[in-house]
């Protein structure tokens, strides 16, 4: 005997739901279908019960039961197919909370059990039938063709926003190209100014101080002396 796997609690999520107004027989076989199955399965195919477009296989609770399209003994249980896909969901935002990849899950247990029959009185003792639901799923590894099918599709959004990068980056060039002229033509513009200065002559300022101005008037005056 090989020894039981025991499962780490945190890779698990749990969600149950009591005294549901449903068929436990229709619960049980809803069940079996969609155990050991993923999540993601397991709601397109009760989605498709609801809108009557699938039917669940009945392999226990059969009898005088007429075959359906693709299978043996089957039948369209509505309202418990809606029953359990709520308890999916909540099974789901329980993994999530718990921080579980909600498209990596797989259902490992899922029960029906019979509920206690109220006593609603009067002579038919109508609308008795009570269910009691149980789920646990676990957290499992994508295989490679579910990740390349995820892939594709991240690669497909990813094409959508390349095709419209191109066009961007056609224009960027041209208005690179636009400043990179107008700095050329600034450029020339100011060493033309600055040959212009260069070649006009500097004129200097003379500034006489006073007592250059006090020596030539000395001067003159000898000058004139001499000459007397």
């Amino acid at each position: 005997m090989k020894p039981k796997q025991i499962l780490n609690p945190e890779h698990i999520a749990k969600a149950s739901t009591r005294n549901v107004p449903v068929s436990t027989k229709h619960c049980v076989e809803i069940s079996s279908h969609l155990r050991y199955k993923t999540t993601e399965l397991a709601k397109s195919i009760l989605e498709e019960v609801v809108e009557l477009k699938r039917a669940i296989p009945f392999k226990k609770f059969n009898k005088d039961m007429g075959h359906k399209p693709g299978m043996a003994a089957g039948r369209y249980p509505k309202k418990a197919a809606q029953e359990v896909l709520n308890l999916i969901h909540s099974v789901e935002a329980n993994a999530q909370f718990k921080g579980l990849n909600t498209s990596a899950l797989k259902i490992i247990k899922i029960l029906a059990n019979k509920a206690s029959i109220p006593a609603t009185g009067g002579r038919k003792r109508t609308g008795t039938k009570r269910t009691h639901l149980e789920i646990e799923v676990k957290e499992i590894k994508l295989r490679k063709k579910e990740r390349t099918k995820k892939s594709a599709t991240k690669d497909t959004k990813d094409t959508k926003v390349t095709k419209e990068t191109p066009q961007t980056q056609e224009i960027k060039p041209v208005e690179n190209k636009i400043e990179e002229l107008k700095e050329d033509k600034q450029e020339e513009k100011t060493e033309a100014v600055e040959e212009k200065v260069e070649e006009q002559p500097v004129k200097e300022t003379e500034t006489e101080t006073p007592i250059e101005e006090e020596v030539k008037e000395v001067k003159e005056e000898t000058k004139g002396e001499q000459k007397k």
